[in-house]
């Protein structure tokens, strides 16, 4: 996200941090800032169906967010969005949703080099080139009992001649396969809010 927006997904929720008035957003709820506790909103979130918009306008969004980040575990990861010569792109099937293929860091390492490493370990295949990076997003999830805020840094990449996919069984995956541009809609009937706003940056990019 840009430096006065941060989006950060929970489950089926977004919750939107921005300096700026947001005149053309679809319907959503306004976050008190001065009382907010990021654990106890989690918490509430966790009992939401979703979908469902939150937004906190604030004068310094980054602070407001370095705030949230403090009160979390804050991880680092990395992952793909990877084009083949016939312009599809990869996508995993994980949990029962589809999904980008990604993982966290290694120690020391940086989020170019654990992306391509994670796409070829999940998707079985070599990567041609690593191009610019895409974005940043932000998930938060708990585990064991710990709240963990994750931010993800996509990168644009290429695979020339991979019609071969391996799907990284061992983690969860259990299909991988290249789709079109104009089959997204399989993927974002059954994917994740993150992933689908990521697909957005796909299409127009």
């Amino acid at each position: 996200m840009s430096g006065n927006t941060y989006r950060i997904y929970i489950n089926q929720i977004v919750l939107l941090i921005t300096e700026n008035p947001q005149a053309a957003l679809p319907p959503h709820q306004h976050i008190d800032i001065t009382s907010f506790d990021f654990g106890a909103f989690y918490e509430q979130m966790k009992r939401e169906p979703g979908p469902i918009l939150f937004v906190a306008e604030t004068v310094n969004a980054k602070r407001f967010f370095k705030k949230i980040k403090n009160s979390s575990t804050f991880i680092k990861a990395a992952g793909g969005v990877v084009r083949n010569e016939e312009n599809m792109f990869l996508f995993i099937f994980r949990n029962g949703k589809w999904d980008l293929p990604k993982g966290k860091l290694d120690a020391d390492e940086k989020p170019r080099k654990a992306a391509v490493r994670e796409v070829e370990e999940e998707c079985g295949i070599r990567i041609s080139k690593l191009g610019d990076k895409l974005c940043n997003t932000y998930h938060v999830y708990q585990e064991n009992g710990s709240l963990i805020l994750k931010k993800t840094s996509w990168y644009k990449m290429v695979a020339e001649g991979q019609t071969s996919l391996i799907p990284q069984i061992e983690e969860g995956i259990t299909d991988a396969r290249w789709v079109a541009t104009t089959d997204f809609g399989m993927i974002r009937s059954n994917t994740y809010p993150l992933i689908a706003d990521v697909l957005t940056l796909i299409v127009s990019d």
